[in-house]
């Protein structure tokens, strides 16, 4: 009796949202490099590719309105988004195949990562909760 009393106070505990910490998400365009923070503390410094030329990533703090684990550009020929968190409209931070151009501007404006940077950081989000990430995008 009393480990099932504490295997349901164990559950209610990790379920709690006090649990929870605070992500912030920030992309700097100035030197492609996306910084993730997790209750204040750095725990990831990726390489990133934004908005070519034409096709600029809007800056601004912003929070996640949508997630997708498989996702595909309506906009761009059915191009795969993998891990895709959307952050304004039709932009998100999501995986690319084309790894070799990471860390120079590249994309139509979204915001991309490696596929298994991408997979980690929607962990991530999935795991603190999508209401407790800010997405910050300057330079």
């Amino acid at each position: 009796m009393l480990r099932r009393i504490l295997l349901i106070l164990s559950v209610i505990l990790l379920a709690s949202p006090s649990l929870a910490a605070d992500v912030g998400i920030v992309i700097d365009i100035s030197d492609q490099r996306m910084r993730v923070n997790v209750g204040g503390e750095r725990v990831h410094s990726w390489a990133v590719s934004t908005g070519r030329k034409g096709y600029a990533t809007p800056r601004g703090t912003y929070g996640v309105t949508r997630m997708y684990k498989e996702y595909y550009s309506k906009k761009y020929d059915g191009s795969p988004m993998p891990y895709a968190i959307f952050f304004r409209g039709g932009y998100a931070i999501h995986g690319t195949y084309d790894t070799k151009r990471l860390g120079r501007v590249a994309s139509h404006g979204c915001v991309r990562l490696s596929p298994d940077h991408a997979r980690r950081l929607y962990s991530l989000v999935n795991k603190h909760g999508s209401g407790n990430v800010t997405i910050q995008v300057r330079g």
